[in-house]
């Protein structure tokens, strides 16, 4: 069984942690961490058997048409998938006659995708591979994951927003200065509720929930919060692009906010669910919600809540 391996004696950067790492094939890991520490762990992996990231640096031929990059590329790599067969996988077919230097940034990523894919390099190593792009080009990069799964590719994702590793990761892990440790990845398996279902919730009077900024405590209307997400075990509210150190834990504050439409979507979020604008269905059985702020965010939704979640929205 082919594997890809971090080891200890990689690891020469006083700006990281040790840890290691291994990734065996036909699977798919992903690191979050903040952008420098992703920033030096690419390093690492650079001088250490000189292993390429795939991170959209390397350049394309602006010039040229998506289709002629593509039959470029899969006669340089010497790929065997038919180039008809790489335009539908990736999504190109409608763009194929036009020049890269008029396409869209989401179809530019997509020729990346083209490219790398093609390249039949193992392991793979992806750096922020879905960030600013559209949903179309995030359902085929996981398109791509699972056919680099099936071809029995380990694969390494790095990226700096905890829902993209959700995501993309077979196993999710938060690298920081303290090590490498896992991310709870939601498996359905809940607590039991002290509620019952037969206490019938009241509308509370006043109520607001304390956040942290600098010295200051804050406190918000319920409304305004787009959604919940705990890091490193305190719960952060988040309002469009700004967070907000809480004093509580999301198990503690989802009791509080049950009666103002708040739900548990995932082990890690809360979400405010008069904010959601769409369920989202990716591929291998995950799903998302995006939310309606300045920012469209998307958090994980587990699969065991599917269809709770379309029952209150009464989809079903």
């Amino acid at each position: 069984m082919a594997h890809f391996k971090i080891d200890y004696d990689m690891i020469n950067s006083t700006s990281l942690p040790t840890f290691s790492l291994t990734i065996d094939d036909s699977y798919v890991a992903a690191i979050y961490s903040d952008t420098d520490i992703q920033a030096e762990l690419v390093k690492v992996l650079q001088n250490n058997g000189h292993i390429p990231i795939f991170d959209q640096e390397d350049g394309l031929y602006q010039r040229l048409t998506v289709e002629a990059n593509i039959a470029f590329y899969h006669k340089w790599f010497g790929c065997q998938t038919p180039i008809p067969e790489i335009l539908v996988l990736f999504e190109l077919q409608s763009c194929a006659k036009t020049s890269l230097h008029m396409c869209s940034a989401s179809d530019v990523r997509r020729v990346h995708y083209a490219k790398y894919f093609m390249s039949g390099v193992s392991p793979m190593v992806f750096r922020e591979p879905i960030h600013g792009v559209d949903i179309r080009t995030i359902n085929t990069f996981i398109n791509m994951l699972q056919k680099l799964k099936d071809h029995h590719m380990p694969v390494l994702v790095l990226v700096s927003n905890m829902e993209h590793a959700l995501l993309l990761g077979d196993a999710a892990y938060k690298l920081q200065k303290s090590g490498l440790q896992p991310i709870e990845i939601d498996d359905g398996e809940e607590e039991v509720s002290d509620i019952k279902s037969s206490r019938t919730p009241t509308i509370a009077s006043l109520f607001k929930i304390p956040a942290k900024v600098d010295e200051k405590m804050i406190l918000f209307d319920p409304p305004e919060i787009d959604y919940i997400e705990s890091q490193d075990g305190k719960a952060m509210l988040v309002i469009n692009d700004e967070s907000y150190a809480m004093d509580s834990t999301l198990a503690e504050i989802e009791k509080k906010l049950e009666v103002y439409g708040f739900y548990r979507c995932h082990r890690s979020y809360i979400v405010n669910l008069q904010k959601v604008r769409e369920i989202i269905t990716w591929s291998k059985n995950t799903y998302s919600l995006k939310i309606d702020n300045t920012l469209q965010s998307t958090i994980p939704l587990s699969r065991t809540k599917i269809q709770d979640i379309q029952e209150k929205f009464s989809l079903k």
